[in-house]
């Protein structure tokens, strides 16, 4: 409940002021600043997991693997290029006030939204690892998409695979 009251009173203050202002990202500045050495995930200033697009367009890895990921897993509730459908909520408007920590503890734990007219259920995707070996990615995908830094679609140019990016992969699934 008091998720759909901050994503309420998120959604009446834009009315307020209008679709010129822009949203602010509840993590601060998606900037990426620093990338992990071994995995080659890009962090923001606070430490989230964050994107980085080139001046030509081209994405990071991670940001093409969330997009892949998302299609996978999350499509089918939250719609295409995440922007919600009659089950699930638009996710590009929901990560204007939710930080990761919230993100990653609905994706894991699930949530559930019920009111007069609705009954919103978000299944735990704790035990899926085809979820949580990739949630990382997912999140940065969505965050991009969020902030705009995304268009619609699939990312036309990415960045090459990072070095440890299979060891990394491959010890999440266990091989």
């Amino acid at each position: 409940m008091k998720l759909a009251s901050l994503i309420l009173g998120a959604f009446a203050l834009f009315l307020c002021f209008g679709q010129s202002m822009a949203m602010a990202d509840p993590n601060g500045d998606p900037a990426a600043v620093k990338q992990d050495a071994k995995t080659g995930l890009w962090y923001d200033k606070a430490g989230n997991p964050t994107f980085k697009v080139e001046k030509d367009g081209t994405v990071d890895w991670y940001t093409s693997v969330g997009y892949l990921q998302y299609g996978a897993n999350c499509l089918v509730c939250h719609g295409p290029d995440a922007l919600g459908s009659s089950y699930a909520p638009n996710l590009t408007d929901s990560l204007t006030s939710l930080n990761y920590a919230e993100v990653y503890g609905i994706i894991v734990g699930g949530k559930r939204d019920v009111n007069a007219s609705q009954d919103l259920v978000m299944p735990a995707w704790g035990d899926n690892k085809n979820v949580m070996c990739h949630i990382n990615a997912i999140y940065v995908y969505l965050r991009a998409r969020s902030d705009g830094a995304v268009g619609r679609g699939r990312p036309s140019k990415v960045a090459p695979k990072p070095a440890g990016y299979d060891e990394q992969e491959n010890k999440c699934f266990g091989d």
